[in-house]
C-alpha cells in the first residue's frame, strides 16, 4: 500500500512539475512574441519617423492661397521669378536669389542696396509691364506677382509656373507672410517679422521717453514733381509711420478713410492741407531734372509754405525715396526705421 500510496505520490509530483513548466514556458513565449512584436512595432515606428524626418522638403506639396485663387506649389521652390520691387527685396532678406527680377524704378537695372545680393539675376523688364517671353526662358517653379499689377497677365503667367500674387505692392510684412509659405520658409518669415516688431517696439519706446507730452506728432509724407506736388497719404512710408505711432492731420485722415493712397496737389493755393509738426520729402538727386528742382522751389518758397507747422520749426526732412517708398520690402523698411532713429537721435 504504502508502495503504491508513494509510486502515485510521485507521478502525481512529476505531472504537477510537468504543467508548471509547460505553463511557465507558455507564458515566456508569449510575453517573447509580446515583446518582439512591441521592439518591432517600435522599431518599425522609429524607421518611419527618421525617414520623415531626412525625408526633404520638396517631397510636399501645399496650397497657397493669395489675391488671384489658390495655387498648388510642390516642395521648395529654387527657380523664382519676382515681379514687384517689394517681391525682389524680401526674396533677398530670406537668402534667396532670383533667377528673374522686374527692373528697378530708379538706379536701374537694381536699387544699389540691393545690387550686391542681385548680381547675374536676369531683367524680365518692367513691373507694370514685364516680358513674358523671357520670363518663361528662365523656366522657373515659381512666379511671384501683384494683382495690383499683373492681374490681366495672371492667367499667362499661370502657364509658365505655378504664380502666387499678392493684393498690392506695398504691404511688405504680407509679402513676407505670402512669399514665407510659397518658398517654404515659414520660420524665416516669422523670424523676419518678429525681429520687425521688436524694432518697432523699441523705437516707440525710445521716442515716447524722449518727446514726452509732445508725442506723437503730425507727419506729412511730400513729393513734387514737375507739374504737381503729392502727399503719400497712405502706402508704404504712410504705413509704417501709422505703425510707429504718427499720427496724421484731420484732413489727410479723412483721405486715408477714403482709402487715397496719394493726393496729387495742382494749385498751390492747397498748400495749407500739407501742414503738420514735421515733413518727410523725398528727396531728388542730379537724375530728377531741372523742371523737378524749379517745381520744389517754387512750392517752398510760396508764402503759404512758409506758413506751415513743420516749415516754420524747421522740421523738414529730406528722405531717400527708395528706402521710404521705392523697395517697398522688408529691408528697405529696416533702411526707413534708421532713418527715424536718426532724424530722431535715438539710439538703435
Amino acid at each position: 500500500m504504502s508502495g503504491i500510496t508513494y509510486s502515485f505520490e510521485k507521478k502525481y509530483s512529476f505531472s504537477l512539475l510537468a504543467i508548471i513548466l509547460s505553463l511557465v514556458m507558455f507564458l515566456a513565449g508569449c510575453g517573447s512574441q509580446s515583446s518582439g512584436g512591441t521592439s518591432k512595432d517600435n522599431k518599425e515606428a522609429e524607421q518611419t519617423e527618421q525617414k520623415e524626418a531626412a525625408a526633404p522638403e520638396s517631397e510636399g506639396s501645399r496650397e497657397i492661397t493669395h489675391a488671384m485663387g489658390t495655387t498648388t506649389i510642390k516642395g521648395t521652390p529654387k527657380r523664382i521669378v519676382t515681379l514687384y520691387q517689394g517681391a525682389t527685396d524680401v526674396a533677398v532678406a530670406f537668402g534667396v536669389k532670383p533667377v528673374g527680377a522686374v527692373e528697378s524704378w530708379v538706379e536701374q537695372p537694381v536699387y544699389e542696396y540691393l545690387r550686391a545680393d542681385l548680381e547675374g539675376v536676369q531683367n524680365v523688364g518692367l513691373e507694370t509691364q514685364p516680358n513674358l517671353e523671357e520670363i518663361a526662358k528662365l523656366k522657373p517653379d515659381l512666379i511671384i506677382a501683384s494683382k495690383l499689377r499683373h492681374e490681366k497677365i495672371y492667367d499667362q503667367l499661370s502657364q509658365i509656373a505655378p504664380t502666387v500674387t499678392h493684393e498690392t505692392v506695398f504691404k511688405f510684412k504680407e509679402t513676407v507672410d505670402l512669399m514665407g509659405n510659397a518658398l517654404n520658409k515659414e520660420k524665416a518669415a516669422n523670424k523676419l517679422v518678429s525681429d520687425w516688431d521688436g524694432r518697432v517696439a523699441d523705437f516707440k519706446e525710445k521716442i515716447t521717453a524722449k518727446m514726452g507730452d509732445k508725442w506723437p506728432v503730425e507727419v506729412s509724407i511730400l513729393n513734387f514733381r514737375e507739374d504737381h506736388s503729392r502727399i503719400y497719404i497712405t502706402g508704404f512710408a504712410g504705413d509704417i509711420l501709422s505703425e510707429l505711432g504718427f499720427e496724421r492731420p484731420e484732413f489727410q485722415q479723412q483721405e486715408a478713410e477714403k482709402g487715397t493712397v496719394v493726393l496729387k496737389l495742382t494749385d498751390k493755393e492747397s498748400i495749407p492741407n500739407m501742414n503738420a509738426d514735421v515733413f518727410f520729402v523725398f528727396n531728388f538727386d542730379d537724375t530728377s531734372g531741372d523742371a523737378v528742382k524749379k517745381s520744389f522751389e517754387e512750392w517752398t518758397n510760396h508764402p503759404l509754405w512758409k506758413d506751415l507747422d513743420a516749415a516754420k520749426n524747421n522740421q523738414v526732412y529730406m528722405v531717400n525715396e527708395i528706402s521710404w517708398n521705392n523697395g517697398g520690402g522688408i529691408i528697405a523698411a529696416n533702411n526707413m526705421l534708421d532713418d527715424l532713429y536718426t532724424h530722431f537721435e535715438l539710439e538703435k
